[in-house]
């Protein structure tokens, strides 16, 4: 027999593996310039500057970057966002 303890964890797992977690992923370009990426993802993403820095790094010399996680509704609108500003993006 589980304890509650036990129960509360197990429900908790599951609660997890429902909630589907979806990433926006920044791709590099040879466009838009470090401050623009960096502004951008500050404004849309509320990315810290340092944070923004290191994406738009990652971005550079990896070719792509998670920017931001989360659910698909929160997520869509920046993603939008980041393509109207000229950015290449895209929800996974």
């Amino acid at each position: 027999m589980m304890s509650t303890k036990e129960k509360i964890s197990e429900e908790l797992l599951l609660e997890e593996e429902t909630v589907k977690q979806n990433e926006i992923v920044l791709f590099n370009d040879d466009v838009n310039t470090f401050d623009h990426v960096i502004d951008t993802l500050i404004a849309i993403c509320d990315h810290t500057p340092e944070q923004a820095e290191q994406c738009a790094l990652i971005v550079h010399y990896k070719g792509k970057c998670t920017v931001k996680t989360g659910e698909y509704s929160d997520l869509e609108p920046r993603c939008s966002a980041l393509l109207n500003a000229g950015l290449s993006a895209e929800i996974i």
